[in-house]
């Protein structure tokens, strides 16, 4: 199940409390105190690991709390530290402030950690306040509470390229024939209903990750259909890829290129400020070819690349992934 957002309430754990003690050994009546620190409480320690590509793990945590500190002994012995509390997250999960909503860190690298609460420092046990005109002191203090925040979770996906158009324009099936994922694929819209992630060679040892970004519908941006819960997918992306359903009229064609880049826009001005090239799909299904080069030339005319496409027929793919290249290669 792939679970893309989750919240959490973040406890670190206290400090142990400092000890009251004094030495009472044989022969030794006025040994003076000998009481310990408390230890560290544990740290909340966050680490992107890309075994794991969902947060599903977390789906029924609300609250992740480190342990405690131990209390200082006497005999000056150090309270134990409480043991940090490790969460795995993956690569591309963005960690925010659930109050103000502010981004706190952005994991984009396998193996990066973050202190996402200390733990509190341990209390003083009374050793530390003897002095010349105190031989007997009788005070300590008590370990500090923990840092706890209330915490949201959002993974954006890590791809060069993002697939996006309306459902069952061959978002999928595209995919499926250039990279080796094997997402599901139907002839009835939003077969899919998570994001696909493919890697695709262009040539000279140098890949690009594609991802297939579930179908798109008019609201998308307000939340109808699956667009509102995916569309951030694609804000890290380099390049967009618009597949459009060629065997369409061509008035419906444009009519879907024109309500999705409202969409886009009305989701975040970044997103229509991408690269994207319009991708005209099965082709093989036109009779009149003629009808490509029209379609072309309708997104020349709106400013945008274009190519013709057909994954079942393997037509137009050499094209479409120099373009690919291109692209990618300019921006890395």
């Amino acid at each position: 199940m792939f679970i893309d957002t989750a919240r959490l309430l973040i406890e670190a754990g206290k400090g142990g409390d400092g000890c009251l003690s004094f030495r009472r050994e044989k022969f030794i009546p006025k040994g003076g105190p000998d009481g310990g620190d408390g230890g560290r409480g544990g740290h909340v320690i966050f680490t992107s690991d890309s075994s794991y590509n969902t947060l599903y793990h977390l789906r029924n945590q609300t609250v992740m709390k480190a342990s405690n500190g131990g209390a200082g002994m006497s005999s000056l012995k150090h309270g134990a530290n409480g043991d940090d509390l490790y969460i795995f997250v993956p690569v591309g999960t963005i960690v925010r402030d659930a109050l103000d909503e502010n981004i706190i860190y952005d994991f984009e690298e396998e193996g990066q950690e973050f202190i996402i609460a200390k733990g509190g420092r341990g209390g003083l046990g009374n050793d530390h306040f003897k002095s010349s005109t105190n031989r007997t002191p009788r005070r300590i203090t008590k370990g500090k509470e923990g840092e706890e925040l209330s915490i949201e979770l959002e993974i954006k996906l890590l791809a060069d390229v993002g697939l996006i158009g309306k459902p069952n324009a061959g978002k999928s099936t595209l995919i499926s024939t250039i990279s080796k994922s094997k997402p599901k694929v139907a002839d009835y819209p939003f077969t899919t209903i998570q994001p696909n992630l493919g890697v695709v060679g262009l040539g000279e040892d140098f890949t690009c990750v594609v991802a297939d970004i579930p179908g798109l519908i008019l609201g998308a941006h307000i939340g109808k259909g699956l667009g509102h819960q995916f569309l951030r997918h694609i804000e890290r992306c380099t390049l967009l890829l618009h597949l459009l359903d060629a065997s369409n009229s061509v008035e419906t064609v444009f009519e879907d290129f024109e309500s999705i880049s409202r969409e886009l826009e009305l989701f975040s001005e970044d997103l229509i400020l991408k690269t994207r090239i319009g991708v005209f799909t099965k082709i093989d299904a036109i009779e009149n070819q003629d009808k490509v080069l029209i379609l072309r030339e309708g997104l020349k005319d709106r400013g945008f690349d274009s190519v013709g496409i057909s994954s079942i027929a393997k037509i137009g793919l050499k094209e479409l992934l120099f373009m690919i290249s291109k692209e990618v290669r300019g921006n890395q």
